[in-house]
């Protein structure tokens, strides 16, 4: 096993991981801890994410911060105007978690302007007269935007998983002092759950490949899904190591190689290879989740 460290679309962890501060364990961890690395799911019969059936970020980001025995407020939805004084309020006391927000709108960004059905997370740091501060660990540490046009990204029409726009959680309170390790160990039961339909999903997505997959499809996971897929396997890996769950670890880190190879087949169009290592990395899941129950 040898760690992945470098860049990547780990958006809400080190959001979290700021809000945080000097108490956050690393982003390795805090992505564990979300669950994401544990499964894989195929999003209305086509969309493939390596995360577990169900599964999305709000889910995630709320485990990861009751497993770290924190709480906070988590709010949504009113008016654009109802929305910008409560993330108005909220910085006043502090800095707050914003999203999911539409990345394709933050106009800061090049190239962007549309809603790409992206979604996004970042950490607000005040809110000005019409401007809001924010650190975006997409690599814009305190980038500006004209309220209306954070307000236009914040709404989040796009993004599937939510039911209600301007989603916001602020006043984050450690209520108990949890290790890494046991928060870690806590996870588990879920992570074993989670695994149990990946093999079948991973299977049927290989079918789909086999009947041409879709330029759009492609794309995703040439740009996003791969890449954050093979990392949240490797700091899986990592963290199943601080556990002492070796051969689990061994297992994830695999998964992860086999993930980061998909890469080279799925853009040069090489689908039997693509296809080959599908079933590879089924079989793996399987192995992956004996082993956590062992």
């Amino acid at each position: 096993m040898h760690p992945y460290i470098g860049s990547g679309p780990y958006c809400y962890s080190n959001s979290l991981a700021m809000m945080l501060g000097a108490h956050a364990p690393t982003t390795g961890v805090i992505e564990t801890l979300t669950g994401s690395p544990f499964g894989f799911q195929l999003e209305n019969g086509s969309r493939p994410f390596f995360d577990p059936i169900g599964w999305h970020p709000e889910i995630g980001l709320a485990a990861a911060i009751d497993l770290l025995g924190w709480s906070c407020v988590r709010s949504d939805g009113g008016s654009a105007a109802a929305a910008l004084d409560r993330l108005r309020a909220a910085c006043a006391q502090g800095p707050a978690l914003a999203g999911p927000l539409e990345m394709g709108l933050l106009t800061y960004r090049p190239d962007a302007g549309i809603a790409i059905g992206a979604d996004h997370y970042v950490v607000v740091l005040a809110v000005d007269d019409d401007t809001v501060l924010l650190h975006d660990p997409q690599g814009n540490p305190y980038a500006t935007l004209p309220s209306e046009a954070f307000l236009e990204a914040w709404r989040g029409e796009q993004v599937t998983y939510i039911d209600t726009p301007f989603v916001l959680r602020s006043g984050f309170v450690r209520d108990r002092v949890v290790s890494p390790i046991d928060a870690l160990e806590s996870a588990m039961p879920h992570a074993v759950r989670s695994l149990e339909g990946a093999p079948r999903a991973v299977e049927e997505f290989a079918e789909v490949v086999a009947k041409g997959l879709d330029p759009e499809i492609r794309n995703l996971l040439a740009i996003f899904g791969i890449r954050v897929g093979a990392r949240r396997l490797s700091d899986a890996s990592v963290s199943l190591t601080m556990l002492g769950r070796t051969e689990a670890a061994a297992l994830a880190a695999a998964q992860s190689r086999i993930v980061g190879s998909l890469q080279y087949p799925l853009v040069t169009g090489d689908d039997a290879a693509l296809i080959a290592a599908l079933h590879t990395l089924a079989a793996g899941y399987d192995r992956m989740r004996a082993a956590l129950v062992g």
